[in-house]
């Protein structure tokens, strides 16, 4: 489920941490200011922009628009790039923790990948016992069969539970009557672990203190050798969404602990009522474990890889929905609800993600499209040179995460092409997809869970 960025522009920035440790809050502080530093800098400089525009609808129009595509996209970005140049991840402290852990699997119709997912947890280097719950929610194929034939196969300690009634929060509600241990993790039926993903995401809850309640792990593409749009999408989830949840778990606020590959404390998902009925169920439990007092973090090197939408149409589907789902959020756990300040501003910042993709699809996109026939009164030559310094910035993270999968034992796959379209264009599917989700969360059409 959605990882929904709180910042629209796809770019990330991290630098060597600083060797003197900074409290959190003067982290906050300290970001804040240089943000809004630049956020009037940026005012200052585009005066001529909005005079210009301002002509053709009105200044109050012409501020609202510059507003939506660069100050509070600016302001953001700055947040990000400043905070994360102050981060320093803390060391795991408990390197090889042995706690007993269940696995919940919730499938529908996944008798083609499900033998695979279990292969991976089979191999894993956790020294702690691990008990597999596989719940088959209401599939028309072999789900359950092939589930109980590869686990005992594999030697694993396997329950196939049967849930007739459709919905993923069904399918987890009933597996948690039956998770006897501390630690529970969510995996999704076609998200393959890296040997180590248990090891590290147990050592990093384990490391912190014990107002931690779940620790998201990092999930990347697996099929990104596939289509076109599968490449595309491997940068997103490679550079977009793990640096935007390495910030917020840095302020103690990872605002989605993904139900693809996520470690909670079983007590904590028993005291809010297990996970509700939306359609964006994760993004909701972990916002109502944050207005618990809890915090949620977010572990690097615990690394999952799943199946990313190939076709337009799935695509299509699935990002409106992770929109949707934060609509959803915000409906149901307020941000000013929130008990820390951190979780506060985390949260908040999702109540413009609309406004900023409503401006971008109905004045950012026509600008550029106006701009082929020498029409510069949204997008000229001035707001296109943030092109070069999105691809620096993209670059510097790579090498970020580069240092992880090596750690990992993992190689980066060459994409160039898929890199250069996710900065260009990415954007331009991202938002309109958004504003549909909106929509469709505004009129209450049917869900769909895949």
């Amino acid at each position: 489920m959605n990882p929904k960025k709180i910042f629209r522009l796809p770019v990330s920035f991290v630098l060597k941490p600083t060797k003197r440790y900074i409290p959190i809050a003067q982290k906050f502080a300290f970001s804040h200011v240089i943000a809004f530093m630049w956020m009037i800098f940026s005012i200052y400089l585009s005066f001529p922009w909005v005079e210009e525009i301002g002509a053709f609808v009105t200044l109050p129009a012409a501020f609202f628009i510059v507003a939506g595509i660069a100050y509070i996209p600016g302001y953001l970005n700055a947040f990000m790039v400043f905070s994360l140049l102050f981060d320093r991840q803390p060391a795991i402290k408990i390197p090889q923790p042995s706690d007993p852990v269940t696995i919940l699997v919730a499938c529908y119709n996944e008798e083609m990948s499900i033998e695979s997912t279990l292969g991976y947890i089979a191999m894993q280097d956790y020294e702690g016992e691990l008990k597999v719950i596989v719940i088959d929610n209401n599939s028309t194929d072999n789900t359950s069969i092939v589930a109980e034939e590869s686990g005992k196969k594999l030697g694993i300690n396997l329950t196939v539970l049967h849930e007739p009634k459709p919905g993923k929060n069904n399918a987890l509600n009933s597996a948690l009557n039956y998770v006897d241990t501390e630690l529970l993790i969510t995996l999704d039926a076609d998200t393959l672990l890296h040997k180590s993903a248990i090891r590290y995401i147990v050592g990093r809850l384990f490391s912190s203190p014990s107002d931690v309640c779940a620790v998201a792990g990092t999930v990347l593409v697996r099929n990104s050798r596939g289509k076109f749009l599968a490449r595309v999408q491997e940068w997103d989830y490679f550079l977009g969404i793990a640096s935007i949840k390495r910030l917020q778990g840095m302020f103690q606020g990872t605002l989605v602990a993904q139900g693809a590959f996520s470690l909670y404390r079983t007590e904590a998902i028993r005291k809010i009522n297990g996970w509700p009925d939306a359609i964006g169920e994760d993004i909701v439990l972990t916002w109502n474990l944050l207005s618990n007092n809890w915090k949620v973090y977010f572990e690097p090197l615990a690394v999952a890889f799943t199946d990313v939408p190939e076709s337009l149409n799935h695509f299509f589907r699935q990002r409106s929905r992770w929109a949707r789902g934060m609509v959803e959020a915000l409906k149901v756990v307020k941000p000013w609800h929130q008990p820390l300040i951190y979780t506060k501003y985390l949260t908040s910042s999702n109540l413009i993600m609309p406004y900023l993709d409503i401006v971008y699809t109905f004045c950012w996109i026509p600008g550029l499209f106006l701009a082929f026939f020498g029409y510069y009164w949204i997008v000229g030559l001035t707001t296109l040179l943030v092109l070069p310094l999105a691809m620096i910035v993209n670059y510097i993270l790579y090498h970020y995460q580069k240092k992880v999968f090596k750690t990992l034992g993992l190689r980066i796959r060459k994409n160039a092409f898929g890199f250069i379209a996710y900065v260009l264009f990415y954007q331009m599917l991202m938002s309109p997809i958004s504003v549909w989700g909106y929509f469709q969360e505004i009129f209450r059409s049917k869900r769909i869970w895949k």
